[in-house]
């Protein structure tokens, strides 16, 4: 199948499972939203929950956070990723929006991405939750899926995988799309340990694909003999070699031949693996 039926049939799919998609982060209007996407960037939207409410308390208006200091922020964000800059960045977002924007967060992804600490990603997201603004944001969830799935090739940025999105997806189903893709990453097709026996796209997915034809296991290995097994040789190891396979991923080798058909002498597991386009 191409892409594009390939994107038709993940949307489909994931909106019978999903039948709610929309963002976590908890907000009242566009002033709370941006300031819990900033928040959000390299966080959890659980843990960012959690500061939120203190944080739009103290701070209930733009006016209010842009009359305040990083210094007091940063108290109510402190459990947040990186709450340093994040608390120098929330002042200043409050600020330019006052000096430029006539204190109003502004609707359209560039200006957006005139406000500091917002960049296209968090940009995108606002305009697209708040305004309705047609917009595919990708977060390392959306990117993750997206390359498994197989809906985007050799997309190895946040951008080129939107570029290549924004071809296979109707311009109309943008902001859902991007919202499934998240949710399907978030509890579905995690970066660690991906539920495949749980996911409805298996047929679909290049990755399960790939996965199903590693090797099997192989019994009886003797551990004693090597760390590790060569079958194309048929000979123990303990130093491998590594080769950089066809899909960029760097396999264990056999440092006599070069094989990568090798195997962990203990579990009998292959030592192959399949790219699975995690963001570390």
């Amino acid at each position: 199948m191409n892409r594009t039926e390939r994107a038709r049939i993940t949307l489909d799919r994931l909106r019978d499972n999903i039948p709610s998609p929309e963002t976590e982060l908890r907000y009242r209007n566009e002033y709370e939203l941006i300031i819990a996407v900033i928040l959000s960037a390299q966080c959890t939207d659980a843990r960012v929950n959690m500061v939120t409410p203190d944080l739009f308390e103290a701070f209930p208006t733009l006016e209010d956070l842009a009359a305040a200091t990083p210094e007091q922020v940063y108290p109510l964000i402190k459990s947040v990723t990186y709450p340093n800059n994040k608390s120098k960045h929330l002042v200043g977002m409050a600020q330019t929006a006052l000096d430029a924007f006539g204190g109003q967060i502004p609707s359209g992804v560039k200006d957006l991405m005139k406000l500091p600490g917002v960049g296209r990603k968090t940009a995108q997201v606002v305009a697209s939750v708040a305004f309705d603004v047609d917009a595919l944001p990708v977060d390392t969830h959306v990117f993750r899926v997206a390359n498994r799935i197989g809906l985007v090739k050799d997309a190895t940025t946040p951008h080129a995988v939107e570029r290549q999105l924004k071809r296979v997806i109707p311009k109309a189903d943008w902001g859902e799309a991007h919202h499934l893709l998240i949710l399907h990453g978030r509890y579905t097709c995690t970066a660690r340990n991906p539920k495949c026996d749980a996911c409805p796209l298996t047929d679909a997915c290049v990755y399960y694909e790939r996965l199903q034809k590693l090797p099997d296991p192989l019994d009886a290995l003797d551990p004693k003999k090597g760390r590790y097994y060569c079958k194309t040789r048929d000979h123990y190891f303990d130093d491998p070699a590594t080769h950089v396979d066809r899909y960029d991923v760097e396999q264990i080798a056999c440092p006599r031949c070069g094989s990568m058909n090798v195997f962990d002498a203990k579990t009998g597991a292959t030592t192959k693996q399949v790219k699975d386009f995690r963001v570390n």
